[in-house]
């Protein structure tokens, strides 16, 4: 997905989720390997409040695919 359309495809309901998800785009995004580029666009259809959940180590994610690219992205904060 085009760079723009990531950033836009960030924004949430949530003021939390709009910032991480955009600073990792800004700062991380290009860097990843072809597969991790598909688990966050897969990761960024999933809900709002799960999301929060993951990104703030509330609770785990149940898929192994979403648990890789979530460690990601908490390691690059």
């Amino acid at each position: 997905m085009e760079k723009n359309r990531l950033i836009w495809a960030c924004r949430r309901g949530m003021l939390e989720l709009d910032i991480l998800l955009s600073r990792f785009v800004e700062t991380r995004y290009e860097k990843l390997s072809d597969q991790d580029k598909l688990r966050f666009d897969v990761l960024l259809e999933c809900e709002d409040q799960d999301l929060y959940n993951w990104l703030v180590k509330k609770i785990p994610p149940e898929s192994s695919t979403s648990k890789r690219i979530v460690d990601v992205i908490l390691n690059t904060l």
